[in-house]
């Protein structure tokens, strides 16, 4: 096995702690799926195009053969200046002028593709699925987690609201841009939890815009709490919670090897890197062989046990190491705070001149007057500053910090090219 293990192929390979995952299916899954992709068997799970709710329900956004429901929700979420931002913010690696290391934005795309593939073996709406699955993290804050543990202190210190990503992601979508995205997909993307696994997901009862409004209020105003127990209400949401643990528990792996902060023999299973691959084939399978049919997205006890145990070991030799730990020392912490009060201090000083109004306000007003909408920034400044803080690259955040603050460059301990 430790010869094998240094391929990125792991058809041969075996994980000695879930031997039995080999990503072949069953004969009767294997016959169930056949008859799906050959279009003999739908699913009645699925969710149709037609059943798209939206806040408007204009002619503007009507489903159309050429342009069905959630097909339009993807080319909404692709052409929003905050999804090129991603591009610009971190996965799991700050600092490090790597071109060939995971950002966000490729990190989207690889849940979708995950997400497509037990999809499309499920018979469930692709399009559905995609739109979900690029707009899960468009809230997301730079610097990664960091980040949005940093954000979320100085916030919650200042109004006992809590700032989650999945949350701000939906007010992006559905506030911040205005364009009307259905609440299937608003709702998969509040609902995606990637920190949060679980062997069965069943979709929730949710069925209107009321009731979905009323569990982001409780997101804001409650946060894991109210997170931790967040069901979509598709099986299309479900799909794509499922993809993203999986998309990144071996990406992640493959990084850390390319950042130095990791080799090939760190990880306990032997696979090395090698280990997205093995999960792409074996979690893959094991939920297709244990939905498929199903009201449900599932997977076996060996098949969770596995995730669970390899996220431990994420934590343990990547996310804790000191060598991506030591990037965020509380001086990270204290700027945020310092560039949060800053930016409020422009806003309720009305200061036109400052980047807050030039570089956000002014955008946002301008892109919603397009759709007969405004942005309320005056009714809530802490929420703006929030706004314009999650809105950040990592890059525009080091140059506004080192505008405001010249001393701060000293916090971006940069790895460079050369």
């Amino acid at each position: 096995m430790q010869g094998g293990s240094r391929h990125t192929d792991t058809g041969g390979n075996v994980n000695p702690f879930a031997p039995h995952l080999t990503g072949d299916l069953s004969p009767e899954a294997n016959e169930l799926v056949t008859q799906i992709v050959r279009g003999q068997l739908k699913n009645p799970y699925a969710t149709p195009h037609e059943a798209a709710l939206r806040r408007d329900e204009s002619d503007r956004d009507r489903d159309t053969a050429l342009r069905p429901a959630f097909v339009r929700d993807t080319e909404k979420i692709l052409h929003m200046p905050a999804y090129n931002r991603l591009n610009g913010k971190t996965q799991v690696f700050s600092f490090r002028e790597n071109d060939d290391i995971t950002r966000r934005g490729l990190h989207v795309q690889l849940v979708a593709r995950v997400a497509r593939d037990i999809g499309y073996a499920l018979g469930l709406n692709l399009d559905l699925i995609e739109a979900i699955a690029l707009g899960h993290d468009i809230g997301h804050t730079p610097f990664g987690h960091a980040g949005e543990r940093f954000l979320n202190e100085v916030f919650h210190k200042r109004t006992g609201r809590w700032f989650f990503h999945n949350v701000q992601s939906v007010r992006v979508l559905d506030v911040l841009y205005g364009r009307n995205v259905s609440i299937q997909t608003l709702d998969g993307v509040i609902c995606h939890n990637g920190e949060f696994e679980k062997q069965v997901l069943r979709t929730s009862d949710l069925s209107d815009v009321a009731g979905f409004d009323a569990m982001v209020r409780d997101c804001w105003t409650r946060g894991e709490e109210a997170i931790v127990h967040l069901a979509p209400m598709t099986l299309e949401g479900c799909v794509v919670r499922i993809s993203d643990i999986i998309a990144y528990v071996g990406k992640d792996r493959q990084d850390a090897i390319r950042a130095g902060i990791a080799d090939e023999d760190t990880f306990d299973d032997g696979l090395g890197g090698a280990y997205n691959a093995w999960a792409s084939r074996a979690f893959v399978g094991d939920v297709v062989e244990h939905s498929v049919g199903r009201s449900k997205i599932a997977m076996s006890e060996e098949a969770f046990n596995e995730m669970k145990r390899a996220k431990r070991e994420n934590y343990k030799k990547i996310y804790g190491a000191s060598e991506v730990d030591g990037e965020f020392d509380r001086g990270m912490a204290d700027l945020f705070d310092a560039i949060y009060h800053s930016v409020l201090d422009d806003l309720v000083a009305g200061r036109e001149e400052s980047p807050v109004f030039r570089h956000h306000i002014r955008i946002m007003l301008q892109g919603l007057s397009h759709y007969g909408r405004t942005y309320d920034w005056e009714s809530d400044l802490d929420l703006t500053a929030v706004d314009y803080l999650s809105s950040m690259t990592d890059n525009y955040f080091m140059a506004f910090a080192e505008h405001l603050y010249p001393g701060s460059k000293r916090l971006f301990r940069r790895c460079e090219h050369f």
